[in-house]
């Protein structure tokens, strides 16, 4: 079975930085898509960035120049980095990734993905 956690999330003030960490296991057959959601009451799950192997990278417009994601491919690990965060940033934050079978669905859509971690709480306040 695969198993994914993420960690680093916490409350920080507007201006601040958290660096979210995923960690993969159980798994030897992942397929190369990996992404982050964030869901808030009222808002529902929605696409943060998603990465292609260690290389093609997407965000959403409201994270654009403040979000870095990247993979380590070697350790089976996944990071988001937020700098200048805003209160609207407060969500819950969830890792995701896909087994290795094709889909028809886009990667932006969550029902692309397999498995989720159980996600991570970050807190931006005033």
């Amino acid at each position: 079975q695969v198993q994914l956690m993420e960690s680093g999330g916490g409350s920080v003030q507007t201006g601040g930085s958290l660096r979210l960490s995923c960690a993969v296991s159980g798994s030897t057959s992942i397929n190369p898509w990996m992404a982050w959601f964030r869901q808030t009451l009222g808002k529902g799950r929605e696409v943060v960035a998603t990465i292609y192997t260690d290389v093609n990278q997407y965000y959403t417009d409201s994270v654009k120049g403040r979000f870095t994601i990247s993979r380590d491919n070697a350790g089976n690990t996944m990071y988001l980095q937020m700098n200048s965060l805003k209160p609207d940033d407060t969500a819950m934050y969830y890792c995701a990734a896909r087994r290795s079978t094709s889909s028809p669905l886009s990667p932006l859509n969550e029902g692309f993905y397999d498995y989720w971690g159980q996600g991570t709480q970050v807190t931006v306040s005033s």
